[in-house]
């Protein structure tokens, strides 16, 4: 038996068998070891120990000396700031408008590539298990531009090939659900009723919908009489206790917030059930319910709304506008079932393969799922295209007049040294927030709508179990948790292709998922609030802290005997997103901020801006749009 113990870890991070995390910098570049592989690393991961250190020197202390900066012998046609699936699709789409042949450079402050696309890998009794630690999921793929489409097939994505490697009869043949668990710290006792009282659960293709009436459902959930009572009504409600004419209701939810609606509408001032409420939307909304308008909670399905009657609300028109800008987990029309076992890191894999054809065997997204990349083919000298982690850039400047300079220089540190590379361009495809603090020449009013942006936190932690009897048993596709830190528990999608296969039977090792969407202290205060809030306890909190969580979570839910933390559970890689997805604004918060970021997204002599923090959106084929636009605004 394998007992998890704290001397496993070191700094918080446990390693892998037979791996090593040690980068050795050698004039500025990574000439790493042959067996360094961050995929296989668990413990603290996402934004890790030491990838914002410099970042966050720059901006909070001001620092601007590194000591003795080394000028480098390398000269680009583009350098990329972030090396994240935007940053990726910039170089790619930059060597394709103007040939293979032009040099790049991409510099990002991690110590993989993929930004949040991260893969994380679980060796569970010699078998590695895949699954995502950020970016998802192909949201309504065949909605998308032609940009997006191309950049698909170009890298050999089938789409259609999802419609087998997607086992669509999993959940079914296994009887797993949706449920909800009630912890003991919250709500009195540890208690797992077999229904999700949100509509969260529904994105999941083939997932079993609850047998339980919401009449059966209340009854059981360890609430008072009282709590009782308004939870039923918040599930017997919805927009059409508004009483309003069509003309008027889209303008309401648009303009209104959904605990006001709760409160308000339906009377709800029970504690525990507004806690439910909070927690429904979880990482869908990036935000506790208590700061959303109505039309945002109906969207995501947060309690008692249920987003399939969104298109009655805003019409059928203005549906498809909004599937085709934004996608819609609940649409019918594209099942959410385009879902590589590792997420988007897959996308992020393939653009690193086809610019660095050596770093790994396969020629399509399907032949490099169970591929070891090696990480060492990154940085050689030899490479057109070089990708230059653990570098974290802390100045870009033009070599003269930024209206005429054909020249820019970047500054980055790498092993706390600094160094400088020019190139003929640059795409800053990182967090945006960061761009004034680094380009510090930039237009006043611009520098300006940068630093308004605000990110997100979110935290997607993986658990490899030795097996999955335990959820077999209680029935668990996904369990809504508004006790905990992680507000869902969920089986991974039971993908299998490239040679790699989801779990099989209850006996069989697997990954399974919990997600979090920090929230702050106090119920209804403003947003960036909020997220500053939770940034800052995400941050403050140690592996042991996750651990302890995670151990209490899963031993409350599942039933004694079946399941032992210290028997069942392997390995723990928690991926903490403290900047995680660019918040948009709202009606009820920060209306302009659509409006700043195109303002801050302009592009500055040879230097343009990508990332998703550009359109302030989380998804993979905005990344790809951007980057797009940033390469063709180079000319």
């Amino acid at each position: 038996m394998h007992k998890i113990t704290r001397r496993d870890f070191i700094n918080g991070t446990l390693m892998a068998a037979g791996s090593t995390m040690i980068p050795f910098g050698v004039k500025g570049a990574n000439v790493l070891d042959p067996l360094y592989y961050p995929p296989s690393l668990t413990g603290l991961r996402g934004s890790h120990e030491g990838s914002s250190t410099h970042a966050h020197s720059r901006a909070w202390a001001k620092k601007v000396d590194w000591g003795p900066t080394t000028p480098l012998k390398e000269e680009y046609d583009l350098i990329v700031v972030g090396g994240g699936i935007s940053g990726l699709s910039s170089a790619f789409f930059y060597q394709q408008k103007h040939g293979k042949n032009k040099k790049v450079l991409i510099l990002d402050n991690h110590d993989d590539f993929g930004g949040h696309a991260k893969r994380n890998e679980h060796t569970i009794g010699g078998e590695t298990k895949l699954i995502y630690g950020g970016s998802q999921t192909l949201v309504s793929p065949h909605a998308r531009s032609e940009t997006t489409l191309n950049l698909l097939k170009d890298l050999g994505i089938d789409l259609d090939r999802f419609k087998v490697a997607y086992d669509a009869d999993f959940f079914k043949r296994n009887n797993l659900g949706a449920v909800t668990f009630f912890n003991k710290q919250k709500f009195g006792e540890d208690k797992v009723v077999k229904h999700p009282f949100c509509n969260y659960p529904k994105f999941v293709e083939g997932l079993q919908r609850p047998k339980l009436s919401d009449e059966e459902a209340v009854r059981l959930a360890p609430l008072s009489e009282n709590g009782k009572q308004q939870l039923l009504k918040v599930l017997k409600g919805g927009v059409h206790v508004l009483k309003l004419p069509k003309e008027k209701l889209k303008a309401y939810i648009s303009t209104h917030s959904y605990f006001d609606y709760l409160k308000t509408t339906l009377g709800v001032d029970d504690p525990e059930v507004l806690e439910m409420a909070r927690t429904s939307c979880s990482d869908w909304a990036g935000a506790g319910a208590d700061i959303l308008t109505l039309g945002e909670a109906l969207g995501c399905g947060a309690l008692g709304l249920d987003p399939i009657t969104w298109k009655d609300v805003i019409g059928e028109d203005e549906y498809k506008r909004e599937l085709k800008e934004h996608g819609n987990i609940m649409d019918d029309g594209d099942k959410y079932i385009h879902h590589f076992p590792d997420g988007n890191a897959t996308i992020a894999r393939m653009l690193v393969k086809k610019m660095i054809p050596d770093v790994a065997e396969g020629d399509n997204a399907e032949e490099i799922v169970l591929s070891q990349f090696t990480y060492s083919e990154l940085d050689k000298s030899s490479n057109i295209v070089r990708i230059r982690l653990n570098s974290t850039v802390v100045k870009v400047k033009h070599g003269g007049d930024p209206n005429s300079s054909s020249d820019v220089f970047v500054d980055y540190i790498n092993d706390n040294k600094s160094y400088q590379v020019m190139g003929k361009g640059v795409v800053m495809a990182c967090y945006n927030m960061m761009i004034p603090h680094i380009v510090a020449d930039l237009p006043k009013a611009q520098s300006e709508s940068l630093r308004r942006l605000v990110k997100i936190p979110l935290q997607y932690t993986t658990v490899g179990l030795k097996n999955w009897r335990a959820m077999k048993e209680m029935g668990i596709g996904m369990a809504m948790s508004p006790g905990n830190m992680h507000q869902v528990v969920m089986m991974d999608f039971p993908v299998s292709i490239g040679g790699y296969h989801f779990s099989k039977t209850p006996n069989d090792p697997c990954a399974i998922q919990m997600i979090g969407a920090p929230v702050g202290a106090t119920v209804g205060a403003p947003r960036v609030e909020q997220y500053r809030e939770a940034r800052y306890k995400m941050l403050g909190l140690q592996f042991t802290d996750y651990e302890k969580e995670i151990r209490a979570h899963l031993t409350g839910m599942l039933p004694k005997g079946l399941f032992e933390f210290d028997r069942d559970v392997e390995s723990i890689t928690v991926n903490r997103w403290a900047h995680g997805y660019a918040y948009g604004g709202s009606a009820l918060y920060d209306p302009d901020m659509r409006r700043m970021a195109k303002k801050g997204r302009q592009p500055f002599g040879r230097i343009t801006i990508a990332n998703i923090d550009s359109a302030l959106s989380s998804y993979a084929h905005v990344a790809i749009e951007q980057a797009w636009r940033a390469v063709n605004e180079l000319e």
